[in-house]
């Protein structure tokens, strides 16, 4: 038995997994999304973090909210990237962003390496 509590998702990851399904079409241009309460529910989280991350896929230009009746997945207008598409990219360059973000983490624990084996032999003579 399990005796650590459950992990609740951060408004970031859900706004991350409703991407995901936007970039696998399993909610497309103009579906609506869960309720914000209902979901937040499901989810065992408070309703701000829900509705944290809607404003998120809002600004990323993913979903608009309807006053009084929930959000949905945009429409595009004739011309304009698609929802689904720009879900795809999104979630493709945040991953590039990790892998860079990893790259670098390495490169830095290489620099601190090279320090320590050149600190000791500044100051010395003939060094």
């Amino acid at each position: 038995m399990d005796s650590q509590p459950k992990r609740k998702p951060s408004a970031r990851e859900i706004a991350g997994r409703i991407r995901d399904e936007i970039a696998a079409g399993t909610f497309g241009p103009g579906d609506r999304l869960p309720g914000a309460r209902a979901y937040a529910k499901k989810l065992g989280v408070a309703l701000m973090t829900v509705q944290n991350a809607y404003t998120q896929l809002q600004e990323d230009g993913l979903v608009e909210g309807v006053s009084g009746s929930g959000t949905y997945v945009r429409d595009p207008a004739p011309g304009e990237q698609g929802p689904r598409e720009a879900a795809q990219r999104l979630s493709e360059l945040q991953a590039e962003v990790a892998r860079v973000s990893a790259e670098l983490a390495g490169l830095v624990e290489r620099v601190k390496q090279l320090e320590t084996v050149v600190a000791p032999t500044e100051g010395k003579p003939g060094a």
